[in-house]
């Protein structure tokens, strides 16, 4: 059986939230291609939430090729 724990002690996480304290904003690649930027909001063990200057988009982890910092 798979775990959804959320381990806040991998460097993934971690690095995904302090994007999410600071605020950054971030360019997310999907699977399918698509880009979306914002900031994100929060992220829990299956999914991250962005807004951009419109909504909030929550994103399945599993739909994400990357996130990056926008410079």
């Amino acid at each position: 059986m798979a775990s959804n724990t959320f381990d806040t002690g991998l460097p993934s996480i971690r690095q995904v939230q302090t994007l999410i304290r600071d605020q950054q904003t971030v360019e997310v690649k999907l699977t399918t291609g698509d880009i979306l930027a914002g900031a994100l909001v929060w992220q829990d063990a299956n999914s991250i939430c962005i807004k951009d200057s419109e909504q909030n988009t929550i994103l399945m982890r599993g739909a994400i090729a990357y996130v990056r910092a926008s410079s």
